[in-house]
């Protein structure tokens, strides 16, 4: 099974739709949009900073960052990409090649999030 790794931060700030104002409501909106995704893939959405506390719903975990989401994201593709595949959802050239470099594969936030 794929593990998709999503960059709440990085995803949502993709559009330029007022998330800056909710940034914990366009977490939401989010995880509700990545719930609705069929496919045998198991999703884990990671947030950070403001968007600290929202909760996970069947079909996306959700995992709050204690520190830098990047760095969350960074050992979770680093644990999953150990023992399967993995992908990171993000448009960060730099996490991506940190990702990378544990064997993760990437993908940019169109993949989850269409343009508006």
């Amino acid at each position: 099974m794929t593990v998709l790794i999503v960059d709440a931060a990085n995803v949502v700030g993709s559009v330029p739709d007022g998330w800056w104002r909710d940034r914990r409501g366009a977490a939401e909106r989010l995880r509700d949009r990545l719930a609705e995704r069929t496919g045998d893939e198991e999703i884990v959405l990671v947030v950070e900073g403001a968007a600290r506390g929202v909760q996970s719903v069947p079909g996306v975990r959700v995992d709050s960052a204690p520190g830098s989401g990047d760095d969350r994201i960074v050992e979770l593709a680093a644990e999953y990409a150990a023992t399967g595949d993995c992908v990171v959802v993000t448009a960060d050239r730099a996490l991506r090649e940190r990702v990378q470099a544990h064997g993760a594969r990437c993908t940019g936030p169109r993949t989850v999030r269409p343009a508006d």
